[in-house]
């Protein structure tokens, strides 16, 4: 730290991580935990008291919050709680997501598109919106949001790949919004992870020889540390963009 002229000073901030509870979610709020942020836990699913109970045996302080992103109403009273409980929130990073139906597009109806958007588009937006006035009050904010490179199309997951293209707008746009007064605004696309959105759609032969240039899918923890990166005070000047982990090029 001590080379990075800019770098504001390491304190014991505050991150939300929605899609906390399982998955890259859950690697991340862990990853940062264990940088010394104490952690609200954002997601529907039932593990957020076993994530919490990590947090805490790593000497942080959790909180637990059953919110759907797709309700603003809900997502607004999330972060007052957050900031209510601690007084500021600092770090914002944006997992949950939904990949949809994988099936060809004549069949992807527009409920099924509405939704998907709803969760993976309209969440991430509804949490900007939140957090961001907080982060600028303070005058340092840190923001990551997972895309995808289904951005690029993917023709068995068009709502998806719809989604996460939006994302990556909503990133660039943002991230260029804010960062004189201190708020970056980043994603991180991974390649294929080994999380319970991954495994189960493919073979075990495959799993094992999936052909990519690294020789392997990923593991949530390498997500987690480049997130952590983006999140932190040693990330002085990268914004707006959108860093890829996939263990190779494209």
């Amino acid at each position: 730290m001590n080379g990075l002229r800019f770098a504001a000073p390491v304190e014991r901030r505050v991150a939300l991580v929605t899609g906390g509870a399982r998955g890259i979610g859950r690697a991340i709020a862990l990853r940062l935990a264990s940088e010394g942020r104490d952690i609200a836990v954002l997601d529907i699913g039932p593990d957020v008291p076993a994530v919490c109970a990590e947090i805490e045996a790593l000497g942080q302080q959790a909180l637990g919050l059953s919110v759907d992103v797709t309700d603003e109403s809900a997502v607004h009273q999330a972060v007052a709680q957050v900031v209510a409980r601690w007084g500021r929130l600092d770090i914002l990073v944006c997992c949950a997501g939904v990949l949809g139906k994988e099936q060809d597009f004549s069949q992807q109806s527009a409920a099924e598109f509405d939704r998907v958007m709803r969760v993976n588009v309209y969440g991430a937006y509804y949490c900007h919106q939140a957090a961001i006035p907080h982060m600028l009050a303070r005058g340092w904010g840190r923001c990551v949001t997972i895309t995808s490179a289904a951005r690029l199309g993917a023709p068995q997951l068009v709502p998806y790949s719809v989604s996460k293209g939006a994302v990556w707008s909503l990133v660039s746009s943002l991230g260029n919004a804010y960062p004189a007064q201190g708020v970056f605004v980043n994603g991180v696309e991974p390649g294929r992870v080994l999380t319970q959105m991954v495994i189960p759609r493919f073979s075990a032969e495959h799993l094992a020889n999936p052909g990519t240039p690294i020789g392997r899918y990923l593991d949530d923890n390498e997500i987690a540390e480049v997130a952590e990166f983006l999140c932190s005070e040693r990330n002085t000047a990268t914004t707006g963009s959108i860093w890829s982990c996939k263990g190779g090029a494209g």
